[in-house]
């Protein structure tokens, strides 16, 4: 399916937070974006007008969504004097770009913080002159037995930050996106990075057809590009590659990594995440963070998504009207 594809999107926050949102979306470079805006205030305003008086005055949200739409377009104009002829190296589909090599220090230390009467730089030093038996113990007694992972340990694991770079799918890109708990910024949906082929093509035999779809996407979205970017990543299929970075606590990486390698969930999205949580271990070496993700899932299993699919088709079917 094309990015075109039509969504449902429900919305939940405070006035504040809608606030911060539809400014944002006045100052979107889409039009439809901008007429969503108008389309939420308005049934906003029927349930919470005092905390939309700024929105549309001139001199408050009006000129703070210029301000937006100025940096923007001033941003990518400078990106594309300074780098507009540079070619974008290869890269894995999953890069640990930034962590601190002393993060696991500082999570022991911070686990023992309330437990204690000592210093920070005290419990640090401490930390710093345990060995690795000794950290993984405080960690152990820290996070406990949890029967499932929304038994989640305490903010000692806010302590330490990661930042990931991926070059996926646009629909695992789609699902990662969702999540709230960390920051997440994205580039352009192009055909530049090429595309994914899962398997199950080729084992009902339909690997030409595919990539004469895939021809076809990248042939209307160079056309349509060359009006409008913004415009022409609508006729870019799913199964194109974005790039995308995350940052995240371990906190939060916790959360996303045990979530999104379930069982049930998209082969695509779990190769990521389950990436994620070997570089943990590996490239940082924070394996005792690493092994405290407990229900991270590794396994491959095609069969268990089948099931889940099949679960929710007797769910729907169950209901009044379901077919």
């Amino acid at each position: 399916m094309p990015a075109a594809t039509r969504s449902n999107v429900g919305i939940f926050g405070t006035g504040q937070a809608f606030e911060q949102l539809l400014l944002r979306l006045r100052a979107h470079p889409l039009a439809e974006a901008r007429d969503c805006a108008d389309l939420m205030l308005r049934e906003l305003r029927r349930l919470i007008p005092a905390f939309l008086t700024r929105v549309d005055r001139e001199d408050r949200g009006v000129r703070w969504s210029r301000y937006l739409t100025d940096t923007r377009s001033e941003t990518g104009a400078i990106a594309a004097r300074l780098l507009g002829q540079i070619d974008a190296d290869p890269r894995p589909e999953v890069a640990l770009t930034e962590f601190d090599p002393d993060g696991e220090i500082k999570v022991v230390a911070a686990a023992l913080y309330e437990s204690s009467r000592l210093s920070e730089s005290q419990l640090l030093g401490i930390a710093r002159g345990m060995g690795a038996d000794d950290r993984a113990a405080v960690l152990r007694a820290y996070i406990g037995n949890r029967a499932n992972r929304r038994h989640r340990p305490g903010r000692a694991f806010e302590r330490t930050t990661y930042s990931f770079e991926m070059l996926s799918d646009y629909g695992a890109f789609r699902d990662l996106q969702r999540h709230r708990l960390l920051t997440i910024e994205w580039q352009e949906l192009t055909t530049e990075h090429g595309y994914t082929e899962p398997a199950a093509i080729e084992e009902i035999g339909a690997v030409d057809d595919w990539r004469r779809v895939m021809d076809r996407t990248a042939e209307m979205h160079q056309a349509l590009r060359a009006e409008s970017s913004q415009l022409a990543q609508y006729t870019v299929a799913m199964a194109y590659r974005i790039r995308y970075r995350m940052q995240m606590n371990a906190r939060e990486a916790m959360h996303v990594i045990e979530l999104r390698t379930a069982p049930q969930g998209h082969p695509a999205y779990r190769r990521v995440c389950q990436r994620m949580h070997r570089l943990i271990a590996e490239e940082a070496g924070h394996q005792a963070i690493a092994d405290a993700m407990t229900f991270a899932d590794h396994s491959a299993v095609a069969l268990e998504r089948l099931s889940a699919e099949r679960n929710s088709e007797r769910r729907r079917e169950a209901q009044p009207g379901g077919s």
